[in-house]
């Protein structure tokens, strides 16, 4: 398994394009410098009224998507 970890902060009006499907995956640069590209779905038990905002870590297995959590 791999583990990369980034930051994000994306407001509410930002993310709908992701939350309604009309946009299927986000791309983020995680600390380390690597773009990671992953199913924005994941992304959506994090949404807020505000936004998406803070750390997470996004563990892969095989170079699939395996989890997603809030640090």
């Amino acid at each position: 398994m791999k583990e990369f970890i980034f930051s994000i902060n994306i407001s509410s009006s930002e993310f709908l394009p992701y939350y309604q499907g009309r946009i299927q995956s986000i791309v983020v640069t995680t600390v380390t410098g690597i773009r990671v590209e992953f199913p924005a779905i994941h992304l959506r038990k994090y949404l807020t009224s505000s936004g998406i905002s803070g750390r997470f870590r996004l563990t892969t297995q095989n170079n699939k998507f395996f989890s997603l959590d809030k640090l």
